[in-house]
């Protein structure tokens, strides 16, 4: 009765499924702030790779390495992010996922110095610890505050924010990384022994300058949610006998039991995978296949191929979000992978710039993909005790994001052709339409088990 008050004082009324009465509005668009955060990490990551590549002297496979630091401690962080959830709250998780972004950009100051791509490594996954909590923990967190029938669509609108996160990220490479130097890789090309080794290290000191902004942005939120009330938005039961409700948090065990027999989850984590890997690897490469590509194009310039591919994927998101309010959405979301198949489809098969800018169209179709897949899983689970671990194990399917480009790494390196190895993501994304050609079917014939419909 206490918690019910204290949700009452502040404007909105927790129901027995862990869904809000109302949005509260302040604490949802707080949380959707924290969006950006991880987009700006991730989108850095596309520079370090280019970066690391010359300097470390790297094949496209090790280069890969980055992404699997990166989304390996995602997948190794997901499940305790989950019990953390279960035990404490939210917010608490959201708390430990900015304290350890903290640490991670810390560490690069002596990765900067120490200059060993191992150093750099570590300072990566320890980003990416920080950022499984917060995905984990915000990806349902944004979906369960409010009414159930909207929780797609205020997903949908906390993952918007994540694009303008990437942007800032590759605008802070562009101009604190790459901005002194034209072309690293031709510049180095002419250096040897120790005054190539003295340039690289100088060239890693300007990896530390966007992780110092960063830190800031990210000291000021953490004060900010530490002094904000936020909702539980947790499962409850009433305790036989009484009408208290106390929360529901079944075991680990038996939640993995239950998971693992709804297929039509499981589908939807392995769909999740893939478009992980997909996504990842399109960013990952578009910078080198525009390298490759056009020969006179300099680091920075061809940086900004990512700016246009992160905007593309904001504007996909605005569009992807019309078209879902009036239209079926696993209908809308199988046009956009057909499509964005079909573009990848030109980017492997055409040797000439055009390859570039359909990698760039493809961002576009990206848009709505990640939080409707988490969505439309995540309501597969009808019994919303489940949900912490439930999220968790679908934020661990971004291990494909680690997988996938260390594939196509491989295709590159033994193939001898970057555009190529643009087939890997490609046969991601034809099934990922399937996936969604599939649940459009069941959707019509079953339109009562959709929550979202």
């Amino acid at each position: 009765m206490q918690a019910n008050a204290v949700e009452s004082k502040h404007g909105w009324t927790q129901l027995a499924d862990g869904y809000l009465s109302k949005t509260p509005l302040f604490q949802f668009i707080l949380v959707s702030l924290i969006f950006p955060l991880w987009g700006t990490a991730a989108s850095l990551n596309d520079i370090l790779i280019t970066q690391f590549k010359t300097v470390f002297m790297l094949n496209d496979a090790a280069t890969a390495f980055v992404q699997s630091a990166f989304y390996g401690g995602y997948f190794l962080i997901a499940i305790p992010a989950s019990l953390i959830i279960k035990k404490n709250s939210y917010k608490f998780a959201i708390m430990t996922g900015l304290i350890f972004y903290i640490v991670g950009c810390g560490l690069f100051f002596p990765a900067s110095h120490l200059a060993t791509y191992s150093m750099f490594l570590v300072a990566i996954f320890a980003i990416a610890i920080g950022l499984s909590f917060l995905e984990t923990s915000c990806d349902t967190y944004s979906s369960m505050l409010g009414p159930k029938a909207n929780a797609t669509m205020r997903l949908n609108f906390s993952q918007t924010l994540v694009p303008l996160g990437d942007i800032m990220g590759i605008v802070l490479g562009k101009y604190l990384i790459f901005g002194s130097v034209d072309n690293l890789a031709n510049k180095m090309s002419t250096m040897h022994g120790a005054a190539r080794l003295a340039y690289g290290e100088k060239m890693l000191q300007l990896t530390l300058r966007p992780y110092k902004y960063i830190l800031i942005v990210l000291v000021v939120m953490f004060i900010i949610f530490a002094l904000s009330p936020m909702p539980r938005a947790k499962a409850t039961k009433t305790v036989e006998g009484s009408d208290e409700a106390v929360e529901d948090r079944p075991s680990l065990g038996e939640t993995i039991k239950y998971l693992s027999h709804n297929k039509r989850y499981m589908k939807g984590v392995l769909t999740q995978f893939f478009y992980a890997g997909l996504q990842t690897t399109v960013w990952s490469f578009t910078i080198r296949l525009a390298l490759n590509l056009d020969h006179h194009i300099t680091d920075s310039a061809a940086s900004t191929f990512m700016i246009y591919s992160y905007i593309a994927w904001f504007v996909g998101k605005l569009v992807a979000n019309v078209f879902m309010s009036k239209f079926s959405i696993t209908g809308v979301l199988t046009w956009f992978s057909l499509l964005g198949t079909l573009s990848l489809i030109v980017t492997f098969t055409i040797p000439s710039m055009v390859a570039v800018y359909t990698a760039i169209l493809t961002s576009f179709f990206f848009g709505p993909e990640w939080p409707t897949i988490y969505t439309h899983t995540l309501d597969a689970i009808d019994e919303k005790r489940y949900t912490e671990t439930g999220g968790a194990i679908i934020v661990m399917a971004l291990i494909g994001g680690a997988i996938i480009p260390a594939i196509q790494g491989l295709v590159s390196d033994f193939s001898g052709s970057m555009q190529f190895s643009f087939v890997v993501p490609t046969l991601c994304y034809a099934l990922i339409t399937l996936y969604f050609f599939i649940e459009h079917r069941f959707e019509k014939k079953h339109p009562e088990e959709m929550q979202e419909h």
